[in-house]
């Protein structure tokens, strides 16, 4: 049938096949429907259950506001920067952990108001029908979820599980931690609303808000977190500058509760302009401070003074006195007067330079004009020095950059340098001035004491009486325009757009991006696993990967056989499957005609390795023949591993192996099947010497014999990648069917087979690929057999769709 000469052997070929892998692709649908189908109802469940995140949003502006009322006289000034330096710190401060830690306080934000839905708990503050005031010095249950059921309008029941022997408490005054003792179980207890609520571990009092709407019957949870903790959740606040506006900021919050977040980007504003407008007074608030304890000492002279002038003047007469040194009186007030201002500002002077030598904070400092300097320079300086020691105290709780803090600190020195300078130039020249006040206020002495002694009295008490009273009065007047300075500063902070839900805000979370991402995954994970079996995959899958191995002819493509038993085209001799082994007798007949073969016809089947299909193949390649009328057997071969016995409910205690040793005649071996025309030779008890048997001169009696007696003779060998057997029985076959199953055989067989036809070990060889399950996997053309595909409907038994989606898929085919 086959001249060597006329093929060539393609061993070792490489090349990828694009089109075997895109309809592998497509054969695996049902994996990606299965895929697709997962991964978006994963998708689903997450959307559904992940809380709905939205951003809100606040607009400042900065402008540096100047005090209307500052004058000349009123030198209570503090230079915050100028709007540049503002936006830094502002920005700064509103992720400061101090600035943070005051509207997280403020708002007992580290308190969460829980409601359960349908998929987790969510944060319903704002929603609940309810507020607690705790007790901030008593300790509150630290991370326990504590349920709050409403059994009527002005009852509630609380309800907290323990598991353990021992609760966490967490106290708010310091944000110190403690522990006790309680009682593993559910703690049930009942309250009325507005009573307080004093145990170990809750000091409360629950209140119903206005407009609380129904809550009769609902339950609600309670939760107090680290308080740290909570801070840090807020700072994340995020300050972006506008491109539009350089003093304009915009505070965005992201969160699952909106009501929360537009409370907190609020008073984050509103503590913001309150701390900006405390530091802007920083300068009025420690001159009225200075002056109100400097009051307080004057106020007791004062009074000390008046009481002494008082007593003096008890049964004497006054006026004849106060005519007699009227005239000194008054001018020595004014040298008092003016002495007692140099000395004040010298006394500042001292001050201020021990206080720059020995202290590292000089936000506390008084302002100038308490002490009557108004020397411009000095009190520049000391504006600077405040407004950078507030900035740098500021920036202690949110940057951590050294540069930052010794550009702080070199710009202090050398304001604290130039006023180290300013004030030994300025007490120079307050000495000189003070000397010259001694001389005077000594000759205005020298003159008072040539009066008489009541004068010389009354003048040295009313002397100290008013210059005490004209000291009160000038501190008066000091701190009443600080105060006016303080009530007239305005911030540098002004709302554009407060914080409001109107609706709105969802940013989250992205389902489309879920689904999407669902999409691709669905799609790629059995892509991936389509190509790791491509790739990996070595075996034989269609007709195509035979023919890239070999020019040796593949005359038949059999279908995979899922019923039970062997006989395929006996039991369904309508069926696709046995139009395919039709082909193949054809095809077997012109290759015996080209052969010119006479009398009784062999073809021997055999394989590279076990589970190939040959016995099934041998069958019913047998029955196709039987049923055209032709008388057939099928000897048993393979006699290391028997299989035909049980196909056809016979026993293999006789056989061939009887017949070779000469224990049997053919007739005594040879047994009738349920198939007319078809006889079978099973192969017998397993011998020791299977080989031995068959090259001896009984075998080819046996073949004479059969040649005789049939038309067709099949003989079912063992698998020639394992055994020699079957090669030895080669001479005996007109033609020689070697078995390739998909997904069985590997690709390196075929060029063994090769190799043995080119070396004349086997002749007349044909290929018949079983096992084929489905065209659109592993390539079209085929089918069973060489049939029609979907042309055949009509011509062939069709299987009944045993599922409900393979039954819907059928029909949209028909369709």
């Amino acid at each position: 049938m086959l001249d060597i000469k006329d093929f060539s052997l393609f061993e070792n070929q490489v090349s990828f096949d694009f089109k075997g892998l895109l309809l592998k692709i497509v054969s695996y649908w049902k994996w990606f429907l299965v895929s697709l189908i997962i991964a978006f109802t994963i998708a689903y469940q997450v959307n559904i259950r992940k809380e709905k995140v939205y951003e809100m949003a606040t607009l400042i502006s900065i402008k540096e506001e100047n005090n209307p009322l500052f004058t000349s006289s009123t030198n209570l000034t503090f230079n915050w920067g100028g709007v540049s330096d503002q936006m830094q710190t502002i920005s700064t401060t509103l992720q400061s952990r101090s600035h943070n830690e005051l509207v997280v306080d403020k708002l007992q934000f580290y308190i969460d108001y829980l409601q359960q839905e349908e998929y987790n708990m969510v944060d319903a503050y704002g929603a609940v029908p309810f507020y607690v005031t705790i007790d901030k010095n008593k300790g509150q249950l630290a991370g326990n979820l504590i349920s709050i059921t409403f059994l009527s309008e002005s009852e509630y029941q609380i309800k907290i599980p323990f598991q353990n022997n021992s609760a966490s408490l967490i106290t708010y005054s310091d944000n110190s931690y403690s522990s006790t003792n309680v009682a593993i179980g559910d703690f049930i207890k009942k309250y009325k609303v507005g009573e307080p609520v004093s145990l170990p571990f809750l000091n409360w009092k629950l209140q119903i808000k206005d407009n609380p709407g129904f809550y009769k019957g609902k339950e609600y949870f309670v939760r107090f977190n680290d308080f740290n903790g909570a801070v840090s959740r807020y700072r994340g606040v995020n300050v972006i500058s506008d491109n539009k506006g350089a003093s304009i900021l915009t505070l965005r919050m992201q969160g699952t509760n909106k009501a929360r977040m537009v409370e907190y980007l609020n008073a984050t504003v509103k503590m913001l302009i309150k701390r900006q407008l405390d530091n802007k007074n920083r300068f009025a608030t420690n001159t009225i401070s200075f002056i109100d304890s400097t009051l307080v000492a004057m106020e007791s002279q004062l009074k000390t003074a008046g009481e002494e002038l008082k007593s003096f003047k008890k049964d004497k007469d006054i006026l004849n006195l106060e005519d007699g040194g009227v005239r000194f009186s008054d001018k020595i007030l004014d040298y008092d007067v003016e002495k007692d201002a140099i000395v004040r500002k010298i006394a500042y002077y001292n001050s201020l330079k021990s206080y720059l030598k020995n202290s590292v904070d000089y936000s506390k400092l008084p302002a100038p004009s308490v002490a009557g300097i108004e020397d411009p320079n000095i009190v520049a300086n000391v504006s600077k020095l405040i407004a950078l020691s507030t900035q740098r105290s500021e920036m202690a709780y949110a940057v951590k950059s050294d540069k930052l803090f010794r550009d702080f600190d070199n710009q202090m020195e050398a304001i604290k340098s130039v006023l180290i300078e300013n004030i030994a130039s300025a007490k120079s020249a307050l000495q000189f001035d003070l000397g010259l006040v001694n001389s005077k206020i000594n000759q205005a002495e020298g003159n008072i004491k040539k009066l008489p002694d009541d004068q010389q009295e009354l003048v040295k008490i009313k002397r100290k009486y008013d210059l005490s009273d004209n000291i009160y009065s000038t501190f008066l007047q000091k701190r009443s325009e600080a105060d006016i300075v303080k009530a007239a500063n305005l911030s540098d902070i002004h709302f554009i757009d407060p914080a409001k839900d109107v609706g709105g805000g969802l940013i989250g979370p992205k389902t489309s991006v879920n689904y999407v991402s669902a999409l691709f995954l669905g799609t790629a994970i059995p892509l991936l696993f389509i190509f790791v079996i491509f790739f990996i995959n070595n075996s034989i899958q269609n007709a195509e990967d035979v023919s890239k191995q070999t020019q040796i002819p593949l005359i038949g493509v059999v279908g995979l056989y899922k019923e039970k038993g062997e006989l395929a085209v006996f039991d369904k001799p309508k069926s696709a499957m046995s139009e395919s082994f039709r082909a193949i007798r054809s095809s077997l007949q012109f290759l015996y005609k080209k052969q010119l073969v006479d009398g009784g016809k062999t073809l021997m089947i055999t394989s590279s390795i076990s589970g190939e299909g040959k016995t099934f193949c041998s069958i019913n390649i047998a029955t196709v023949f039987a049923l055209s009328e032709k008388k057939t057997v099928i000897v048993g071969l393979d006699l290391r591993k028997p299989k035909l016995a049980d196909e056809f409910n016979l026993s293999n205690e006789i056989g061939v192996v009887n017949y070779l040793i000469k224990q049997k005649s053919l007739h005594e071996i040879v047994n009738k099947t349920q198939i007319p025309y078809l006889d079978v030779i099973l192969s017998g008890p397993i011998p020791p010497n299977p080989s031995e048997l068959i090259i001896g001169e009984v075998m080819a009696d046996l073949i004479a014999e059969l040649k005789k007696e049939y038309d067709y003779i099949i003989l079912d060998t063992p698998p020639v990648g394992l055994v020699s057997d079957s090669l030895e029985l080669v001479q005996y076959a007109d033609v020689t069917l070697y078995i390739v199953r998909q997904n069985v055989t590997k690709k390196e067989m075929i060029p063994l087979l090769n190799n043995r036809v080119r070396r004349g070990e086997m002749a007349n060889v044909s290929i018949i690929l079983n096992g084929f399950e489905n065209k659109a996997k592993y390539g079209a053309g085929y089918g069973y057999g060489y049939g029609y595909g979907e042309y055949s409907s009509g011509y062939h038994e069709e299987e009944k769709p045993k599922g409900f989606l393979e039954k819907i898929i059928k029909k949209i085919r028909k369709a």
